[in-house]
């Protein structure tokens, strides 16, 4: 079953004179196994909106249901929260306990899973987010690198084996190669444990290249949703919003306009550097 948001609307400090509706009337679905795209400019709602996908904000109107749990009612909440993992936009800030081990075991510990079980998800969590369990099992998180402890906090919300993983910005902050270091391991979140993914991102080149389906905020409302080809084909639309398009999409209408006969929906660098090599090949054949 899928997450279901419809007609949210949240108001902060409602009823209040400085009352003001992050959010009006959001509609959307995150199907099993989906990677979601979040995207808007700063202030447009999206940090709002996800932390109402595991209940930690309750719509001011509208509702969201997980799996067909009632995330406004509080009995049915618990069993919705338990198939969220919620990562925020600096996972780090999520450490608290005295070692790597304990800190990732927290979660799967709340479950009461069976210590074997306990073991296992901590083990295989490690592996998946690459720490090596035996170098970093007994060290204190907060001896770690921003790296290392960002990986931490990732496996301590892979470690309960979330249906839905939702990340705030989980690139914040890295480098390229920090960044494509991330969207692989969430990649390989999905393969292995099967969950769908909602993230939010300013890298419009990470969400171009991994979500199936991309969702524009703005101003608290969806301005428009679909795939990646729907949204990143136009990259003057995204550059009058505010927001810069994915770097081949950008390189691709400056040739366009330079006359080179590209074909339009080019928004990875792979499809650029194929059609690139298509008029090239074509060229060299006349």
């Amino acid at each position: 079953m899928p997450i279901v948001v419809e007609k949210l609307t949240y108001t902060y400090q409602a009823g209040s004179v400085n009352a003001f509706t992050a959010l009006k009337d959001v509609s959307f679905t995150v199907n099993d196994g989906e990677f979601v795209g979040i995207i808007g400019h700063t202030g447009c709602g999206k940090s709002t909106l996800i932390q109402q996908l595991n209940g930690l904000m309750l719509p001011s109107s509208g509702r969201v249901t997980v799996d067909g749990f009632d995330m406004n009612d509080k009995k049915q909440r618990a069993k919705g929260r338990a198939l969220v993992g919620m990562v925020f936009q600096y996972p780090d800030y999520q450490l608290f306990d005295e070692t790597v081990y304990k800190d990732i075991s927290f979660g799967p510990r709340n479950m009461k899973l069976p210590e074997e079980e306990i073991a296992r998800r901590i083990s295989e969590a490690m592996r998946l987010v690459g720490l090596d369990e035996k170098e970093f099992s007994d060290k204190s998180p907060f001896e770690l690198s921003g790296g290392e402890k960002r990986r931490t906090a990732l496996a301590g919300i892979v470690a309960m084996y979330p249906k839905y993983l939702v990340l705030d910005e989980p690139m914040a902050g890295l480098d390229p190669s920090g960044r494509k270091a991330v969207i692989e391991m969430i990649e390989g979140f999905r393969k292995t444990l099967g969950c769908a993914v909602v993230m939010v991102s300013h890298s419009m080149d990470d969400i171009a290249r991994s979500a199936d389906k991309v969702i524009v905020l703005r101003d608290g409302t969806i301005y428009k949703s679909g795939t990646p080809a729907e949204i990143f084909s136009e990259a003057e639309e995204l550059n009058e919003m505010g927001l810069e398009p994915p770097f081949a999409a950008r390189v691709a209408s400056r040739l366009r306009k330079q006359g080179v006969p590209l074909p339009g929906g080019i928004y990875t660098n792979e499809a650029l550097a194929d059609a690139l090599s298509g008029i090239k090949g074509g060229s060299a054949d006349a």
